[in-house]
């Protein structure tokens, strides 16, 4: 994670969560400010659950047949991610949160960072080694 990434998860999306809370909770009110955090948190975990065990299942198929889980497994991670930040209070990270629970995103994603290390490797910004144990 760069400096830049670090600076703005740590320092400036707590400000603007709690702003966006503030401004919610102007408009509609506390309780349903609250009640609404709590509700898509426990709908988004739940979700996450849920698509967890479908990932697992399938990546567990694919050891069975010898297949390598490596898509499953990213989903995974993505779904851990997607139940991490639907856990955190507020509205940003919930939008974060709920679109990682998307295939067609996580798919995108996949795609995206598939091409950003091919580029690198071809550039080679990065270099693989395979060490022997």
């Amino acid at each position: 994670m760069g400096f830049v990434t670090a600076l703005l998860i740590f320092i400036v999306l707590p400000p603007l969560e709690l702003a966006l809370l503030i401004e919610v909770g102007k408009m509609v009110g506390t309780v349903p400010t609250v009640a609404l955090v709590i509700l898509t948190g426990v709908a988004g975990v739940s979700l996450a659950r849920w698509q967890g065990l479908g990932l697992m299942a399938a990546a567990l198929k694919d050891l069975e047949a010898g297949r390598l889980p490596a898509p499953h497994l990213f989903h995974g991670v993505c779904v851990l991610l997607a139940a991490a930040l639907l856990l955190t209070p507020g509205f940003i990270t919930d939008t974060a949160g709920f679109l990682l629970l998307a295939p067609p995103v996580r798919r995108a994603l996949i795609a995206f960072l598939r091409r950003h290390l091919q580029r690198r490797i071809s550039r080679s910004i990065i270099d693989v080694q395979i060490d022997e144990w």
